[in-house]
């Protein structure tokens, strides 16, 4: 243990000695062999060279202490929780995140040039026989933490994505990152090329800010020379459902709030949870970015107010359903790809939509769960068919749910009426809330099935119902809407288009979902203008929708678009 704290030693020593005969301008160059003239100049001036890191194991915190003494650094601020470095050990080492207690300091050291930079420490604590020995024998060889940094001056998103650019050209690779929350800093990793000679082969760029929009991309190129990394992640999604879940069905979120943090004990007391085991989800949702840590607190961030129940898009019932039902459900996924049999109804015994109707309570939470995708609606009430509607026009919710998305067409467009199709048990309660929106006397309702699609409409919407069906299903529910539109009437279909050229989208994982859970599918766009036209009907445009959404404009007659 001697031995292994006094190498911590040396190393920190010698990490100090380097940060501070360094500057930007001599640093680049060696890390990115070639890199000189103008691009070298515009680079420093976007990217300022901070710290130099690396990872050390003391048995407690006066070992620690006393490490920095002889180092002669001194840390300025308390310890602040490493989520990235975290979950990299983790990943590395196959172990659980709450046995890694990754902390960072960051001394200050004057440096040749005058300036002051710092030496980034991160700090996990291992103490001597304990199981972490053999993380602290591989990490001190291997070196894998430590790294230069460089500061980005102006987290502009164009000047980030120039900085990460030029450092692809001169050789460098994707080597990961995250956000940390407890900073709100964004972490871009690279390992320099083989020809660097800093001593030195990883590399970070460090934004202030949240900028994992632009670390998404940056993670795909990295995970695409990681196939081991990218599939135990991918393996593990079913972990990150549940704990989400499992904060909604709690309370968990409920019992928090933005504000301000709140204790474990406190928290458990509340909702009535074991506190060890809740600070284990509390840490692994931090990972997620639903919560943060802070201390022995935890707060919730914006993403985990969404599990609220009173938080207004709720996302709540979405994480009951697909953390409930149709979670046991997909563990029949092969049986439905073996057999071509819907899983969910081999787990149940019936198809959902009868499954639910049996019981009030899922009933409610189908609705609910339906509504908290009400997102995908926000521009509906902008359509040209909506805007453009003459004074009195009606417009007809086929299969309409509970109402969100006709309440939110007649809100936007006073001067419209409104008429709601759905099944009779849910007819009431879109009746309820309509009236609760101030539209029951500009609405009908009419309780039935599709062959009951009420005639002489102005505007009719099917959103969300063509999915659930196979292509037979579809084309009568098409033919029903056929008869009743009047030749003058329109129709605005809501779906998730599956791309032409199989570019990722929403919709490639909902057509295995209604696969799976349904037997309805998703489809292209040229595959429901067939389906339109074979029922009598014209597809004249397609408009995209948040969530990778989709609003199909069909009318009777000519002007068909080419698929």
């Amino acid at each position: 243990m001697i031995t292994a704290i006094s190498g911590d030693t040396s190393r920190l020593r010698a990490t100090a000695d380097f940060v501070k005969a360094q500057d930007t301008a001599t640093l680049l160059p060696l890390l990115l062999p070639g890199l000189d003239g103008p691009e070298l100049r515009s680079l420093a001036e976007r990217c300022t060279f901070s710290h130099a890191a690396l990872l050390v194991f003391p048995p407690d915190e006066a070992a620690l202490n006393a490490t920095l003494t002889d180092c002669g650094l001194v840390a300025d601020a308390p310890p602040q929780a490493s989520v990235v470095v975290r979950e990299r050990l983790a990943v590395r080492h196959q172990r659980p995140t709450a046995d890694l207690a990754v902390s960072i300091l960051r001394p200050a050291v004057e440096c040749l040039d005058g300036t002051r930079r710092m030496v980034e420490v991160f700090v996990l604590p291992v103490e001597p026989g304990s199981d972490l020995d053999a993380v602290a024998a591989h990490e001190r060889e291997q070196q894998h933490e430590a790294h230069v940094a460089f500061e980005v001056e102006a987290p502009d998103p164009l000047v980030l994505r120039g900085l990460c650019a030029a450092f692809g050209r001169y050789g460098a690779t994707p080597d990961g990152g995250g956000y940390n929350p407890h900073e709100n800093g964004t972490v871009f990793y690279f390992t320099a090329p083989a020809e660097a000679k800093a001593g030195y082969r990883r590399v970070e760029l460090y934004v202030p800010g949240d900028h994992r929009d632009l670390l998404a991309a940056h993670l795909d190129e990295h995970r695409k020379s990681q196939p081991a990394e990218t599939l135990l992640r991918q393996l593990t999604g079913a972990w990150t459902t549940q704990a989400l879940a499992a904060f909604a069905r709690l309370g968990v979120a409920d019992a928090m709030s933005m504000e301000r943090g709140v204790e474990v004990s406190q928290l458990a007391a509340e909702v009535g949870a074991f506190a060890p085991n809740l600070t284990t989800l509390l840490r692994y949702l931090t990972m997620l970015g639903a919560v943060s840590e802070e201390g022995d607190r935890f707060r919730l961030t914006g993403t985990g107010r969404l599990l609220r129940t009173d938080t207004e898009g709720s996302m709540r019932p979405l994480a009951l359903m697909y953390g409930g039902p149709f979670y046991e459900s997909f563990a029949g996924l092969d049986h439905t790809v073996r057999t071509g049999e819907v899983a969910f109804e081999q787990r149940f015994g019936e198809n959902h939509f009868d499954h639910f109707a049996r019981d009030p309570e899922l009933a409610e939470l189908f609705d609910l769960s339906m509504a908290a995708g009400a997102r995908m609606f926000d521009p509906l009430p902008t359509h040209p068919v909506l805007t453009e509607a003459t004074e009195g026009a009606t417009v007809v919710d086929i299969a309409g749910g509970n109402g969100e998305l006709l309440g939110r067409i007649l809100s936007a467009h006073p001067r419209l009426q409104g008429a709601l199709l759905e099944r009779p048990q849910t007819v009431e309660t879109a009746r309820h809330l309509l009236a609760e929106a101030g539209h029951s006397e500009r609405c009908t309702f009419h309780p039935g099935d599709f062959a009951d699609v009420p005639a002489g409409g102005d505007v009719y919407v099917l959103s969300r119902v063509l999915h659930d069906w196979d292509d037979d299903r579809c084309l009568e529910i098409l033919r029903h809407c056929a008869r009743a539109m009047p030749d003058t009437a329109d129709l605005l279909v809501v779906e998730r288009v599956l791309p032409a050229d199989g570019s990722p989208s929403l919709a490639t994982a909902w057509d295995l979902h209604m696969m799976c859970n349904v037997g309805g599918r998703e489809r292209r766009a040229d595959h429901y203008a067939r389906l339109f036209a074979d029922a009598g009907l014209t597809l004249v445009g397609v408009t995209p929708l948040p969530l990778d959404g989709n609003v199909l404009h069909v009318r009777r007659g000519a002007g068909a678009l080419a698929p």
